[in-house]
C-alpha cells in the first residue's frame, strides 16, 4: 500500500482532475435515475397480491382503482360526461361509476331515486358523484394534475395515486432543503473542532463529491425508491465525515515533525486500518438490508453501502491530494483549538460509572421486550394529511364515507359458484358492496347478450374478477382481519384465488416484514460482531460493544410502545441496522484508545485518559449524525422519512450516552475478563 500512497501524493493533480470529472459526469447522470414511489412494487414476486396484480395487468383491460374523484353539484348526465373526459386523460387506465354497476342504458332512462339504494348511494348522493379511477403507476403527478383541472376547485381527489403525486412533487425539494439546513450546521460544528478555517470545507467537499458520485452511479441501476432518494445523501454525508476528520487529524499530528508529503503518507498509512474498520461496520449494517425479501431494504442497502465505499475511496485518495494542493491555504487559516478540555467530564463519568452500568442493565430487558411488541404501520396513509390530497380525502369521507377497494380473482367457469361466493362476501363485516358479473349483470344472463366492454371488465380467459368495497382504513387489525376473511371465504369455494388492493398488499407486506426483521437484525449483529472480534482479536470485547449499542437501539425503539403509538416498519428496519453500523464506531474508537492507554497505565487512570481524549471526537461525530436525523425530520413532509429522522437523531444521542456513560464502566469492570479473552493485550499492571 505504501507505493499506492506515494502515487496518490505524487500524482495529486491528476487525482483531483479525475474526481472532478467523475463528479461532473455524475451530476449529469443523477438526473437520469427514476424514482419509484410505490412500495407495493418491492413486494416479493411470490406474494399473492403481487401475483394478482400481474394477472390483472396481463389478462384484464382495467386496473385496480387507486383514486377517488368526487364531483359536486352535478346531474347524472353531467357525471357521465365528466367520466368520459377523465377516462380520456393520458395516464388514466380506467374509470368506474354507477353506470358500470347498473348499466349505462339503464342509468340513462332511470332516475337515481328509482335505482337500488344500496348500490346507488356508493356512487351518487345529494348531487355528488364519486368515481373510482385507476391511474398508471409512475405517472401520478401529471395525471392527478390533469384530473384536478377538469373537475375544478369544487371537486376532490384522494387515494394512493394522489398521495404518490404529492411525494413526487416534494421529494427533490425536501432533499435540497435538508442539505441547505444540514451543511451550514455541519460546517459550524467542524470549525469548532478543527484548527483551520479551511479544513471543514475540505471535509464537506470530499464527502460531497462521494455523495454526488454515488447518486450518479445509481443510474446503472435504473431506479431507486423515494426513501433511498431522500435518506441516502443525508446519511452518507453524516456517517462518513468521520473518515475525513480522522485522516486530517492524523496528518496534523505528523505534520509537527515531518514535511507535508511525508506527513500525509504516514497519516494515510495510520488511518487506513482504522477508517477501513469503521467503514466496514457501517457497510455491514447496510448490507444486512440486502437480506430482506421486501425489496425496499435491498434498494436502500445497495445504495448506502455503495455510498460508504465511495466515501472511503474519496477520503483515502481524493482528500490527501486535495489537502496537499491546498496546504499553504491551510497553514494561513490556522486558528486556536476551540474545543474545551474534557478532563472534568471524564472524572465525573468515572465516579458515576457503576450507577450508569446498573441503569443500562436494568433498562435492557424491558426495553427489548417493549420494542419487540411495538405496533407497525406499513402504508403511506399519513403522507398527505396536511396536503390537498389529505383535505380532499376528508371531504369525500364526509359525503360517501371511507372506501377501500379489494380485487379478488377466482377461476372462471361456474356462474352459480361465483354468485354464491359473492353473496357470502357481501355478508362479511366491513364489506359495503360487491361488484362482479353476477351482481352487476346477473348469473342467468348469457355473455353473448352483454356488451363486450362490460364482459371484459369482469372476465378474462382464465379468471373472474370480483371487486369488493370495504369501509376499513388501509391498514390495521380490522383491515387485515377483513383481508384474511375474504381469502378464507374464497378458499372455501375455490382451490385457487388471489387478492389485491392496498390492504391486501399491506397484509402481504406485514407478513414478509415480520420475517425480514429477525433475519436483518441477526445478520447485522453477527457481521459487526465478527468485525469487532477481528479488530480487537477478542471474544469478550464484541459482546460488550454490541450490548452497549443494541441497548441504545432497544431504548430508542421502545419509545413508540410506551407512548402507545405505532412505528413505521421502514424506520424500524433501517434504524436497527443504521444505528448499529454507524454508532458502534464510537464504541470502537473509545475501546481502541483504552487498549492503547491500558498498555501504559492501570485501568482507572487509563480510562480517565481515554475519556479526555476520545469524548471530543465521539461527541463531534454524534452531533453531526443526530443533527442530520433531526434535519430529515424537520424538512420532510413524508411521515416515513420524518419518523426515520427522529429515530436516527434520538438513537444517535442514546448511543453516545451509552458509549460515554456505560461503556467505560463495563470496560473497567471486565478488565480482567478482557485480558483473559484477548490475544496479546500487553496491559500494564493494576498495582
Amino acid at each position: 500500500m505504501d507505493s499506492f500512497f506515494r502515487f496518490v501524493i505524487r500524482r495529486r493533480k491528476a487525482v483531483i482532475a479525475v474526481f472532478i470529472v467523475l463528479a461532473a459526469f455524475s451530476a449529469l447522470t443523477a438526473g437520469l435515475v427514476e424514482v419509484n414511489y410505490d412500495m407495493v412494487d418491492y413486494l416479493p414476486q411470490d406474494a399473492q397480491s403481487t401475483q394478482a396484480i400481474s394477472i390483472i395487468e396481463q389478462e384484464f383491460s382495467e386496473d385496480t382503482p387507486n383514486t377517488r374523484v368526487m364531483l359536486t353539484g352535478v346531474t347524472v348526465r353531467e357525471a357521465l360526461e365528466y367520466k368520459d373526459r377523465i377516462a380520456a386523460i393520458d395516464g388514466v387506465k380506467s374509470v368506474n361509476w354507477l353506470d358500470d354497476a347498473v348499466g349505462r342504458d339503464v342509468l340513462a332512462v332511470t332516475p337515481p331515486e328509482f335505482l337500488d339504494a344500496s348500490v346507488a348511494k356508493s356512487y351518487y348522493k345529494d348531487g355528488c358523484a364519486l368515481l373510482n379511477v385507476s391511474v398508471e403507476s409512475g405517472r401520478e403527478s401529471t395525471t392527478i394534475r390533469a384530473i384536478r383541472e377538469i373537475i375544478g376547485k369544487t371537486g376532490a381527489v384522494a387515494g394512493d395515486a394522489p398521495n404518490a403525486a404529492t411525494l413526487q412533487e416534494l421529494a427533490v425539494t425536501e432533499v435540497v432543503n435538508a442539505m441547505v439546513i444540514l451543511i451550514p450546521i455541519v460546517l459550524v460544528i467542524l470549525t469548532l473542532s478543527t484548527t483551520s478555517w479551511l479544513e471543514p470545507l475540505l471535509f464537506v467537499c470530499t464527502i460531497g463529491f462521494a455523495v454526488l458520485i454515488n447518486m450518479g452511479t445509481s443510474a446503472f441501476f435504473g431506479e431507486y425508491s423515494f426513501v433511498t432518494q431522500t435518506v441516502a445523501p443525508v446519511l452518507q454525508l453524516a456517517v462518513s465525515l468521520d473518515y475525513a476528520i480522522f485522516l486530517l487529524h492524523s496528518f496534523g499530528d505528523y505534520r509537527a515533525d515531518h514535511e507535508p508529503e511525508e506527513a500525509m503518507r504516514l497519516a494515510m498509512k495510520r488511518s487506513l486500518s482504522t477508517v477501513a474498520a469503521s467503514a466496514a461496520t457501517t457497510v455491514i449494517g447496510f448490507v444486512a438490508l440486502l437480506f430482506m425479501r421486501f425489496g425496499i431494504g435491498a434498494d436502500l442497502g445497495i445504495h448506502l453501502a455503495k455510498g460508504i465505499a465511495l466515501s472511503f475511496l474519496s477520503v483515502m485518495v481524493f482528500l490527501p491530494a486535495l489537502t496537499l494542493a491546498c496546504y499553504r491555504l491551510l497553514e494561513r487559516t490556522r486558528h486556536k483549538n476551540l474545543v474545551p478540555s474534557f478532563e472534568g467530564v471524564g472524572k465525573a463519568l468515572m465516579k458515576t460509572r457503576i450507577p450508569f452500568v446498573c441503569v443500562a442493565l436494568v433498562l435492557a430487558v424491558p426495553c427489548f421486550l417493549a420494542q419487540s411488541s411495538t405496533a407497525f404501520m406499513y402504508g403511506m396513509g399519513g403522507v398527505a394529511e396536511s396536503t390537498q390530497a389529505g383535505r380532499d380525502a376528508v371531504r369525500i369521507e364526509e359525503v360517501f364515507g371511507r372506501e377501500n377497494a379489494l380485487v379478488l380473482l377466482v377461476p372462471r367457469g361456474d356462474p352459480g359458484k361465483e354468485s354464491g361466493l359473492c353473496d357470502e362476501l357481501a355478508s362479511l363485516p366491513h364489506v359495503t358492496d360487491v361488484l362482479s358479473y353476477t351482481t352487476a349483470v346477473g348469473a342467468e344472463i348469457p355473455p353473448e347478450y352483454v356488451p363486450l366492454d362490460v364482459f371484459d371488465r369482469f372476465y378474462s380467459g382464465s379468471y373472474a374478477r370480483i371487486v369488493l368495497y370495504t369501509d376499513n382504513p388501509e391498514e390495521g387489525d380490522e383491515a387485515f382481519e377483513t383481508v384474511q376473511a375474504v381469502l378464507d371465504t374464497a378458499k372455501r369455494h375455490y382451490d385457487t384465488c388471489y387478492l389485491t388492493g392496498q390492504s391486501a398488499s399491506l397484509f402481504d407486506m406485514k407478513n414478509v416484514v415480520e420475517k425480514d426483521t429477525k433475519v436483518v437484525n441477526l445478520v447485522a449483529v453477527i457481521g459487526i460482531f465478527l468485525v469487532i472480534l477481528l479488530t480487537f482479536r477478542s471474544v469478550s470485547v464484541p459482546v460488550l460493544l454490541v450490548f452497549v449499542i443494541e441497548t441504545a437501539i432497544w431504548i430508542n425503539l421502545s419509545f413508540a410502545y410506551f407512548a402507545d403509538s405505532s412505528l413505521s416498519f421502514i424506520g424500524y428496519l433501517i434504524i436497527s441496522t443504521v444505528q448499529l453500523g454507524a454508532t458502534v464506531d464510537y464504541a470502537i474508537l473509545l475501546t481502541s484508545q483504552y487498549f492503547a492507554n491500558r498498555r501504559e497505565l492501570p485501568k482507572k487512570p487509563a480510562m480517565l485518559k481515554t475519556l479526555a481524549g476520545s469524548l471530543p471526537a465521539v461527541l463531534l461525530s454524534a452531533s453531526i449524525l443526530s443533527i442530520a436525523g433531526f434535519t430529515l425530520s424537520f424538512t420532510s413532509s413524508n411521515p416515513i422519512v420524518a419518523e426515520l429522522g427522529v429515530l436516527l437523531g434520538r438513537g444517535t444521542i442514546l448511543s453516545f450516552v451509552m458509549v460515554a456513560c456505560a461503556l467505560p464502566g463495563l470496560l473497567v469492570l471486565f478488565d480482567g475478563v478482557i485480558q483473559k479473552t484477548t490475544l496479546k493485550t500487553d496491559f500494564a499492571s493494576n498495582a
